[in-house]
């Protein structure tokens, strides 16, 4: 690290830095006592929960940051920027675009110091150093940072989303890092994706290096974020899927629903008083997370009660059982019970774990193919699904899978939470015995009705991608096979991928 070999523990108490003005008892008196170029920067006001990371990505657009240190008692912090021209480019553009922290301005000036020395035997500031080494290349130039960062427009993609993320969730989560603009939400390539501009292009360069890689929830629906060549986003529309906040007299059009009154006055409030409804699976790393997932929160229990059932319409009443409905719904999150309804069979009601998971299997089932017919999934006005009366003989139509061996997210953090996507051509499979051969496989898959594609096995053969020709030919086979016995203890596992071969 540039100057970083001397060993010291923080800066001197007596610096007029932490005493006086600097500290932000007198901001007049501070510009008359301005300090001269250094490339130390002194960082005030910082809120009490203000990481590490964040203090960092204030510096980041600007070029290499080769050390920190914050005074958390204080709520402050040293930045030192591997040259004073960097920190020069960073003053002066902060003296014209106020920097903010969750939404709290701060604010930036020289330090009297010209090098930070730390403890070299704090592991906390190695690591930090660590961290920002992590990020920065060592070959990067400013020109080069700037340049990617010119635009103010970002291009999210959500991998892994067992989770609903709305647009009202990207924007609590991005608008940690500066003003949000507008927002457009859409589906491509079987993922969930987003643009979003800021109103000014380092805010947006400050989001990415904060928020890439990022889980909104605990295991899932991670956050993969590149700028995009768009410099300027054109919104037509005020609705779910899109939203100029410069504009709110915008129509919702295309009969969208805009968002529910009582939801949008849950997200104009402040996020940290929503945390205490949130259960505690949220990644403890990313601050945004948590009012993400309020966000999240919030924005279901506008919808039919937060209710974890699902009603589902237009089935083929000759072929549906409990059984393939369970299986179906099951990749999408733990069925509890399924009932058909007695007198109108090509109806039934889906009880999931919870809202969430009901919303996740609604959102990517709704209008699917089942067994040659395209089926309709809705959030029931029930909050549970009742079980026949004793004594009582249903024909089978109601089955109640709690204690089912076949859910796949009963572990807290399994990979499954992962590998969740929309249905495709292209299914995964898993726990492949090792002496069954590709013609076994495509020979299975063809007696489900369909054609086999395409198949590739993984490395270790353990694993494999088969194509279909259709989704509904897919999601036929999955019904079939999933769990099926291959030999001994062996049952195969099988999910949609988001892969093609």
């Amino acid at each position: 690290m540039d100057g970083i070999s001397d060993v010291a523990v923080g800066v001197k108490r007596g610096s007029d830095e932490l005493n006086g003005a600097s500290n932000g008892s007198d901001s007049k008196k501070l510009r008359v006592e301005e300090a001269p170029p250094s490339r130390v920067i002194h960082i005030r006001k910082l809120p009490n929960e203000a990481s590490e990371t964040e203090v960092i990505a204030l510096g980041l657009p600007f070029g290499k940051v080769t050390n920190i240190l914050t005074l958390k008692g204080k709520n402050q912090a040293f930045l030192e920027m591997g040259t004073e021209e960097a920190a020069i480019t960073m003053v002066n553009y902060y003296s014209t675009v106020s920097p903010h922290i969750r939404n709290v301005p701060v604010f930036i000036q020289y330090s009297n110091h010209k090098e930070l020395k730390t403890d070299a035997s704090n592991q906390r500031t190695q690591a930090v150093l660590q961290a920002v080494s992590a990020v920065q290349s060592p070959s990067s130039d400013i020109q080069e940072v700037l340049a990617a960062a010119s635009s103010p427009v970002l291009r999210i993609i959500i991998d892994n989303m067992f989770y609903p993320v709305t647009l009202d969730v990207l924007q609590q989560i991005f608008s940690k890092f500066g003003t949000v603009m507008k927002i457009i939400t859409f589906t491509k390539n079987n993922q969930f994706q987003a643009l979003l501009q800021f109103s000014d292009p380092v805010n947006a360069q400050q989001a990415k290096l904060a928020l890439d890689g990022q889980n909104i929830y605990n295991s899932c629906c991670t956050l993969r974020i590149d700028f995009s060549k768009l410099v300027n986003l054109n919104v037509k529309y005020n609705n779910d899927k899109s939203r100029d906040y410069t504009r709110p007299e915008l129509p919702a059009g295309d009969g969208q629903p805009s968002l529910d009154p009582t939801v949008a006055a849950a997200f104009s409030k402040d996020s940290n008083s929503l945390l205490g409804k949130i259960p505690g699976a949220l990644n403890p790393l990313s601050a945004a997370a948590a009012a993400a997932a309020a966000a999240g929160r919030v924005a279901l229990a506008g919808q039919a009660g937060s209710s974890g059932v699902l009603l589902v319409s237009n089935l083929n009443e000759e072929m549906v059982t409990p059984q393939s409905l369970f299986t179906l719904f099951g990749v999408y999150g733990d069925v509890q019970r399924v009932k058909i309804l007695y007198n109108k069979k090509d109806s039934a009601l889906i009880q999931m774990s919870d809202s969430n998971q009901a919303q996740l299997a609604m959102s990517h089932l709704n209008g699917q193919k089942m067994y040659g017919k395209i089926i309709r999934v809705t959030l029931s006005k029930h909050q549970t699904v009742a079980l026949p009366r004793d004594g009582l003989d249903d024909q089978g139509l109601t089955k109640d899978y709690a204690n089912s061996p076949l859910h796949r997210f009963k572990k807290p953090g399994s990979k499954n939470f992962q590998n969740i996507f929309p249905p495709s051509a292209t299914l995964h499979l898993s726990n492949i015995p090792q002496d069954v051969t590709e013609d076994n496989l495509r020979l299975l898959f063809s007696n489900t009705g369909g054609t086999v594609k395409a198949f590739k096995f993984f490395q270790d053969r353990k694993m494999a991608l088969i194509q279909m020709s259709t989704v509904e030919e897919a999601t036929q086979a999955l019904i079939d096979l999933h769990n099926y016995n291959m030999g001994g203890s062996q049952h195969l596992r099988v999910s949609f991928s988001k892969s093609t071969i």
